[in-house]
């Protein structure tokens, strides 16, 4: 992922560095686990710690070009690694990764990083979730209009979109909560996984430090059933990263106005054009969710490996496990900062709520005349014909609003007087169940 869109804390996990820390402590664990059972000397395991762990806590641009270059040789990033790591160390360096697989230490770290990387979605979410809650209850109960087809549709309040938002994000937490025990599994098992090179107790041992579980059946890797369903969650998170940018760039648009990004002093919103007041945050985030989303697709298709192991699969998780965290969490952070600054016009919201004459409380009305001897036939023309009279003369001299329209209609003044659709038109009775919504949302 380029830096553009890199936070330290993800990026970090991803580094080099780190994942060369994470195989030294696979390695060592490993060692110390088959000291313990007397395989390999206890001293070596002592030595393979020391002196290792002094090597990786230290290690250097310089240390990863060596390793770099070590591989241009062995064609093996792995054996390269550990020709590095056993420089200096001495005779005890022939010790390390016995009886393991290259896959021992490659999956059991991916599994590292990955729950690491979860770790991070899970606290973004958090404040998302945050800021959501803040804006929701603030606007509980703020009239706006509901749309349907981008049409306006009925009355509902700003509050409640944004708790619709909050529990899609509730459900998001859960599936990264899910996700990462779904990756969190070590698998040291030798070639083929059957521990015939390396005893069960060595992966337990390494599982329980580095805070995994054990992997069934690893058949040499990990199956990749469990990294699909990671990516997959991770690209339904981006789908509701999406879905609340998309309405914040509906809300901002000219003809809407009711919401907009925050323009800070001294922003810009055109080279061209000073005027312009852009919602370029949210357009990004629609941008890193297509991404995000783009990235599931080749996690299944990693699923089908040949036999015991390939690595089909490998040059494709080099690439989309960095990219897809890495992307998702800029993306997490960028939506809880817009949200918390999102600047919000309550006037504006009811002058668009109030913009069409009435006709938004045609269901009311409807309901309300079959109540009072219409048949729902008779009702929904007489609605529709005051609706569409008040539609098709907005703005215009002789104008009439959907409450006048209805009372001159031959059909509903003999069954409902002014009072009575007064009452049916009541803004508040779109309102009156908010309270229980927000007490299912929030508790």
């Amino acid at each position: 992922m380029v830096p553009r869109y890199s936070r330290p804390q993800m990026a970090e996990i991803w580094s080099p560095e780190a994942r060369y820390r994470i195989w030294f402590e696979i390695e060592a664990l490993a060692a110390e686990a088959m000291a313990a059972q007397g395989t390999i000397p206890e001293s070596a395991a002592r030595t393979i710690r020391e002196k290792g762990a002094a090597r990786v806590a230290n290690i250097s641009a310089a240390d990863v070009e060596r390793i770099d270059e070590i591989e241009r040789v062995t064609r093996h990033d792995v054996i390269a690694f550990l020709t590095w790591l056993g420089e200096g160390m001495g005779e005890d360096a022939r010790f390390m990764h016995q009886g393991m697989t290259s896959s021992d230490v490659l999956d059991t770290t991916l599994a590292v990083q990955m729950t690491r990387a979860a770790d991070l979605l899970i606290a973004d979410v958090d404040a998302v979730l945050a800021a959501l809650k803040a804006r929701a209850i603030e606007h509980k109960h703020t009239p706006s209009i509901g749309r349907s087809h981008g049409i306006h549709a009925e009355p509902t309040t700003f509050g409640l979109k944004l708790a619709g938002h909050y529990a899609e994000f509730a459900r998001n937490r859960a599936r990264l909560v899910a996700a990462r025990a779904e990756v969190a599994t070590c698998a040291i098992s030798g070639p083929v996984g059957t521990f015939a090179s390396v005893d069960p107790a060595i992966e337990t041992h390494v599982a329980k430090h580095l805070g995994l579980a054990v992997e069934p059946v690893s058949t040499q890797v990990i199956p990749r059933d469990r990294h699909a369903a990671f990516f997959a969650a991770l690209a339904v998170v981006a789908g509701g990263v999406e879905r609340l940018a998309t309405e914040v760039r509906h809300l901002q648009r000219s003809e809407v106005r009711e919401a907009e990004e925050f323009f800070h002093a001294g922003q810009k919103g055109s080279s061209a054009m000073p005027h312009k007041r852009n919602p370029v945050l949210s357009e990004n985030l629609t941008g890193l969710a297509r991404l995000v989303r783009g990235y599931a697709m080749p996690a299944l298709e990693n699923i089908t490996l040949w036999h015991e192991r390939d690595i089909s699969h490998s040059s494709v998780e080099r690439v989309i496990a960095p990219d897809a965290t890495i992307a998702l969490d800029f993306a997490l952070m960028r939506l809880a900062g817009m949200m918390e600054k999102l600047t919000i016009y309550p006037e504006r919201m009811t002058e668009n709520l109030e913009s069409l004459g009435g006709v938004v409380h045609s269901q009311k009305v409807l309901l309300a005349l079959t109540q009072a001897g219409l048949s729902r036939e008779g009702a929904y023309a007489a609605v529709q014909r005051a609706a569409m009279a008040t539609w098709t003369k907005l703005g215009k001299a002789d104008a009439r609003n959907f409450r006048d329209n209805l009372l001159a209609d031959p059909e509903v003044s003999p069954v409902m007087d002014a009072a009575a659709l007064d009452a049916a038109m009541d803004p508040m009775r779109d309102f009156r169940h908010v309270e229980t919504i927000f007490a299912r949302v929030f508790g």
